[in-house]
């Protein structure tokens, strides 16, 4: 009721100011025409004129409407340069204030609701820079002045911080313009202010912000390298510690343009992905997943038995793909590329050296004009007492302990019902384990919408995982040889025995021992870095898991390239790493995968959506398979065809997804999708499918209707 009311007012007070056309007495002939009675009145009385000047002007921008420019120019003529450019600076703030206010109050809620997710990355560079953007555009004419009010009040930046920078931001133009109004019998037309060669004055003073940037960085990079001696000359241009996704790919990127580059690593070449996660965990789903295929062979017309197996080849099968994955991320491989690697404990004694306590015995120190951190992360181990009384193990010790099992763990507790642990539940449980899955949610794949965990946790519990949600682990104890988890839901305790238990509540950064500390870098779970992945130092660079926000391998090699242009080309161009479009996979079955929002985060997000949804039971090719569970569902703008996220849950999920990455990436709607042949019968076809659905949901169905009567009427 309140913003009716204040939209009345606004347009009562347009209509008036349009009605009794005070808008022509705001032209330049106006101006000039009236000149002489303006000048008599302010002789008369200069401080009502100047009170009514102020309050007109203040008026005339709070509702933008058009003449402010003229009356900056009047302001001039009437009262001098001093006095002039006095009032117009205040006015002009205090109304574009007014304005950004009306704006924030009318639409800010809106709008962010709306396009919430379009205007993501402009609120987050506002809350760290809106000062600088907003100074920027106060400087350049050729930005309307009354949009920037407007479009501003859409953003968080505080209004008192919006009125001081566009008082400060303002001020020259207003000089400007103010000084050409002392001349203005001189003045023909606005073209006289606005001339070229002013306008080019007007964006030279553009630039001073962006000057006053770099200047500022400079400074700050003297505060923050003052009390350390640059060295003159440079062993290195990179050094580069850590060798998994992260660090393999920005020494790669190094050599390749023939810089020289060091990468430090300490243990295993390829990082947690090769040796201890994403590898050696899709190996083993695979032999667990023909397990299942043997036991249910009968859907497949074949006769179903128990699958016959040593779990020691099983887990020698593993450590061979490890083996033979290795030579893409190993030593010597790396070596023929051009990069320098030391095997060694690397830690950062200044910002630009590096010192190495090597494996085979001794120390190494090198000095690097930037050096890039991709230390990654390691296994959470959470503090339950008596833990370590009973024993765990993780994602970085089970492959090799596992090993030496005759048969699978007879009864396994899996502590996580994240990606980790819930792959883990289902391929042990395949396998022959009786496994019980603990997970203080509510539900497992807790990031993932409802429907996805309920039917991942469906398909889990058909392959014997007993799912306890909404259970927190109170401690563990030791009964002679038994062992017991003890799990607490709505203040009832229950134990659970076991043969062994997996810790795979998360994963945090590896942050201790690089000396982060000693040079004051700061972290808060990852390395604090910003936009360009620099740390405190602009030559130190942080990629991967130990960065965040995402623990992906992929996204780790995707930082790299950012880390590693910035490192070597910073000085004449930086990029922003950019995580707009970031897709990612649950490898249990059936797949889960996922790009952009579900249907959880648009709603936390309050961004408006429309959802599609194709069943994969209606796809030709899952039928022939026997493998119609699952859907695709996607996510658009309402009444358009842009995706803002896709989920997919069936076989082969994580392969199907790509296309939806592709689209996002670059801006193609559903429509381009249903426009595309698809293989016939593939799982990809799933995708044009759900296109489909969303174009049968948005039929014209006027225009049907009329089509309808035209066949009609053809047939007589």
């Amino acid at each position: 009721m309140k913003k009716a009311i204040l939209l009345v007012l606004i347009a009562a007070l347009v209509a008036l100011f349009f009605y009794f056309d005070i808008h022509h007495l705001l032209t330049l002939e106006g101006l000039k025409a009236g000149l002489d009675q303006f000048e008599s009145l302010r002789s008369e009385s200069p401080v009502l004129v100047m009170g009514v000047f102020l309050v007109s002007y203040v008026l005339v921008t709070a509702l933008s409407l058009p003449g402010a420019a003229i009356m900056t120019l009047a302001a001039g003529a009437l009262f001098g340069l001093g006095v002039g450019t006095l009032l117009v600076s205040f006015a002009s703030s205090i109304g574009a204030t007014l304005a950004f206010l009306v704006s924030r109050y009318l639409l800010q809620e809106t709008v962010q609701k709306r396009f919430g997710d379009r205007l993501k990355a402009f609120n987050e560079g506002i809350e760290k820079d809106g000062e600088f953007y907003l100074f920027t555009l106060r400087l350049v004419p050729v930005f309307p002045f009354f949009l920037i009010n407007l479009l501003m009040g859409l953003t968080n930046i505080r209004a008192i911080t919006f009125y001081w920078v566009s008082q400060v931001g303002m001020f020259v133009g207003t000089l400007v313009y103010v000084n050409a109004g002392t001349q203005l019998a001189q003045l023909d037309s606005l073209s006289g202010i606005l001339s070229p060669s002013l306008l080019f004055s007007f964006v030279l003073l553009g630039v001073f912000p962006l000057i006053a940037k770099k200047v500022l960085a400079v400074v700050k990079a003297k505060r923050v390298y003052s009390g350390y001696k640059k060295p003159k000359k440079f062993d290195r241009n990179m050094i580069v510690i850590g060798a998994g996704a992260g660090g393999l790919v920005s020494a790669y990127i190094a050599a390749a343009v023939k810089a020289k580059v060091t990468l430090v690593e300490a243990h295993k070449m390829g990082g947690d992905c090769l040796n201890y996660g994403c590898v050696p965990s899709k190996a083993i789903i695979k032999s667990a997943k023909i397990a299942k295929q043997i036991r249910h062979a009968d859907q497949y017309g074949l006769e179903a038995s128990a699958p016959r197996f040593s779990f020691k080849q099983v887990m020698a099968r593993v450590h061979e793909v490890i083996a033979k994955v290795e030579p893409h991320d190993s030593v010597e491989r790396y070596t023929k590329l051009g990069v320098d690697v030391v095997q060694g404990y690397a830690k950062i004694i200044d910002p630009w050296t590096v010192e190495i306590q090597l494996n085979e015995g001794g120390s190494q120190r090198l000095t690097a004009q930037s050096i890039v951190l991709a230390t990654g992360a390691r296994p959470v181990v959470p503090a339950i007492p008596g833990l370590e009384e009973v024993g765990y193990y993780t994602s970085d010790t089970l492959w090799s302990e596992f090993a030496k099992f005759e048969e699978p763990p007879k009864r396994l507790v899996v502590l996580g019902g994240g990606p980790i642990g819930t792959e883990l539940s289902q391929t042990f449980a395949r396998l022959g384990s009786s496994v019980t899955q603990v997970e203080r949610s509510e539900r497992i794949m807790i990031r993932e919408d409802r429907d996805v965990s309920e039917l991942v946790q469906q398909s889990l519990r058909e392959d014997g995982v007993n799912i306890l949600t909404s259970h927190q682990a109170v401690r563990c104890e030791k009964e002679g040889a038994s062992k017991y988890l003890i799990v607490e839901q709505d203040g009832q305790e229950s134990r659970i025995e076991f043969d062994a238990l997996i810790c795979a509540v998360g994963r945090e950064a590896r942050l201790e021992g690089y000396g982060l500390e000693n040079l004051g870098i700061e972290t808060q779970r990852t390395i604090v870095t910003n936009d360009y992945l620099e740390t405190l130092y602009p030559n130190i660079y942080a990629a991967g898991d130990v960065a965040g926000p995402y623990q992906f391998t992929h996204v780790a090699a995707h930082q790299a390239w950012y880390a590693a242009v910035n490192a070597l080309f910073g000085s004449f161009k930086k990029f922003r790493a950019d995580y707009r479009v970031i897709p990612w996979a649950t490898f249990v079955d059936p797949e889960v995968a996922r790009v952009g929002l579900n249907e959880q985060d648009a709603k936390a997000q309050g961004i408006d959506y429309e959802v599609v949804r194709y069943g994969i039971d209606d796809l030709d090719r899952a039928i022939a398979e026997s493998a119609e569970v699952g859907f695709v569902k996607v996510l658009t703008v309402p009444g358009k065809d842009k995706i803002l996220g896709v989920t997919i849950v069936g076989q082969h999920a994580g392969e199907i997804l790509p296309e939806f990455v592709l689209a996002m990436k670059h801006g193609l709607g559903l429509n381009k999708i249903l426009g595309t042949i698809h293989t016939y019968p593939t799982w990809a076809e799933s995708n044009k499918y759900a296109a489909g659905e969303w174009k049968r949901a948005h039929a014209p169905e006027k225009v049907l209707n009329w089509l309808e009567k035209y066949h009609a009427w053809r047939r007589g």
